[in-house]
């Protein structure tokens, strides 16, 4: 009897698995009207889905609304209207993710799930685009130039064609330790300060490409919290996360690189961590948690597939540029690699306790040699994963 309500138990397990696995909607159409003052986008679903907003565009009028539930596959893109300058849509390990590039002063104010209803057959998310005029934003904007619109409020439908090119993926750079957290001590200094330089000089290197967006967790000698560094990514919707160390170890002829992904041990550890304040299941199309945890473990175990992927280009791509360690891809808990959403590798650069590495990481460079070499392996990364899609 135990066997059979284990094997039935294994057997619904499955079914919810294979239901919450395939319940991807599909993307219709995006549709755009409006003017200068108000601008609505409507994208029409064959399916109910729910969105969680990053960004309203308020701070820097880059707007981003992840939508788990929804398939883009291959990526799409077009002309904008009203405050909306343009819009883009691509897949991601979390579902779909829209990226509004707003005119000055515009936020959105309101989104809403309207069902099938009035001889109208599918759903329509819909996201409402207002002016905010005297908003403070943290980078400066261009002012647009907004085409008239000849029918004004009138809905007009936005050509929907195959991207082609890649958009923008979100990079986030995390320097270890900083402000009252100075890390290992070297014979020459704290390990806070060789990660800041290490992670300014590779974000130099990655915004050298058009196809990246990159945000610091700090750029400066600040502290910020582990759990802090982690939201930082998911706001950002991050497509990589890349966390930058200096190791430490009591025999100082020890050195060499290693990079670091999340163990199989500390998934419980992320379960804890995402429960603080339940953003997953908030963010799920379902109610139900037996089927929100299925969801996050879906998730979790394609995010770990990726960090996994990353870590092994990042290896190839050191290696020759900087010693490794001997077993130098290794997997731990740590807490900037909780995130299920975000892949994430954790890059021990070398040791600050031996001194041909720290001499090695503080020498301009070198260090400038080292962290081409991890833009290097971002590129090949993400070709990679644009091959695969296009097959």
């Amino acid at each position: 009897m135990a066997a059979a309500l284990a094997a039935g138990a294994l057997g619904l397990a499955v079914a919810v698995a294979s239901h919450a696995a395939g319940a991807l909607g599909g993307l219709l159409k995006v549709r755009l009207g409006g003017d200068a003052q108000q601008t609505r986008l409507v994208l029409d679903l064959d399916q109910a889905a729910s969105g969680k907003l990053v960004s309203d565009g308020a701070s820097d009028g880059h707007a981003i609304l992840l939508l788990p539930s929804v398939s883009a596959t291959g990526g799409l893109q077009g002309a904008g209207q009203g405050l909306v300058k343009a819009w883009a849509i691509e897949q991601t390990s979390g579902g779909a993710r829209l990226q509004l590039d707003l005119a000055p002063d515009a936020r959105i104010k309101g989104r809403f799930l309207l069902p099938p209803a009035d001889g109208i057959d599918h759903y329509r998310y819909v996201v409402d685009v207002t002016s905010q005029p005297g908003a403070v934003r943290l980078t400066s904007a261009k002012a647009s130039t907004v085409t008239p619109v000849a029918l004004r409020l009138r809905p007009q439908i936005a050509p929907v064609q195959t991207l082609p090119v890649s958009l923008k993926k979100v990079i986030v750079i995390d320097p270890g330790h900083g402000g009252h957290d100075p890390g290992a001590l070297g014979a020459q200094g704290f390990e806070k300060d060789v990660n800041l330089a290490a992670a300014l000089a590779l974000k130099e290197r990655l915004e050298r490409s058009p196809r990246y967006r990159v945000v610091m967790t700090r750029d400066d000698d600040t502290y910020v919290p582990l759990d802090e560094r982690v939201r930082i990514a998911q706001r950002a919707g991050a497509d990589l996360f890349i966390s930058l160390h200096s190791d430490s170890g009591g025999d100082p002829s020890v050195r060499g690189a290693s990079v670091y992904t999340l163990s199989d041990k500390a998934s419980n550890r992320a379960t804890r961590f995402v429960k603080r304040d339940d953003w997953f299941m908030k963010a799920s199309l379902t109610g139900d948690r037996g089927v929100s945890d299925i969801l996050f473990d879906l998730t979790q175990r394609a995010t770990k597939n990726r960090s996994a992927a990353f870590a092994n280009t990042l290896v190839s791509h050191i290696d020759g540029k900087a010693p490794l360690l001997r077993r130098s891809q290794r997997d731990a808990g740590f807490m900037v690699l909780l995130a299920p959403d975000v892949p994430a590798v954790l890059l021990e650069m070398g040791f600050v306790t031996n001194p041909e590495d720290e001499q090695f990481l503080r020498d301009p460079g070198q260090r400038k040699r080292l962290m081409n070499a991890v833009g290097d392996s971002i590129d090949d990364y993400f070709a990679e994963a644009t091959r695969l899609a296009s097959r």
